[in-house]
């Protein structure tokens, strides 16, 4: 990713946080933050802490999931919460349509379209949660529940058991 391309999808992202009324303060990391591994690391938080934005496609219809890092998504759970009869996780060019973001970088919010987003009740147990900024590069911190409102999420019970 160019720097230019970057700097344009963190400045997307800021606008879009501004525009709800967020203050978010963006670290840049250069080693990146693609994984949560990486991300946990470059943070020093527990990986549980770190919320992987997953575009998942239910019948078609592109979906957003933020699952803690420490967690795999169920697909049949999700097919229950949208009521899809088949779920598969979208690829990256799906994914970059739906959001506007390449893979590794997307946000929570501040997408291209608006999508129905469910959250990992497990992101709900810590005091601070980090999530891409719109980089793989990039992220910032958030109260979940301030997550949550500013998703519009469905807290639902994601992982896979």
């Amino acid at each position: 990713m160019s720097s230019l391309a970057a700097s344009n999808a963190t400045e997307r992202f800021s606008e879009a946080a501004r525009k709800l009324g967020l203050e978010v303060d963006i670290r840049e990391f250069p080693e990146g933050t693609r994984t949560a591994e990486a991300a946990a690391q470059a943070v020093g938080v527990a990986v549980g802490q770190i919320v992987k934005s997953l575009v998942f496609l239910a019948d078609a219809r592109p979906v957003l999931c933020l699952v803690s890092g420490a967690n795999r998504l169920s697909p049949s759970r999700l097919a229950v919460l949208t009521g899809a009869a088949n779920v598969r996780r979208a690829d990256a060019e799906e994914a970059r349509t739906a959001t506007g973001y390449a893979v590794g970088g997307v946000p929570p919010f501040g997408h291209s379209k608006a999508l129905p987003v469910f959250c990992d009740r497990d992101l709900m147990q810590y005091e601070t949660v980090w999530a891409a900024a719109g980089t793989p590069m990039s992220v910032f911190s958030i109260a979940p529940g301030d997550l949550v409102a500013a998703c519009e999420a469905s807290v639902a019970e994601l992982k896979e058991e």
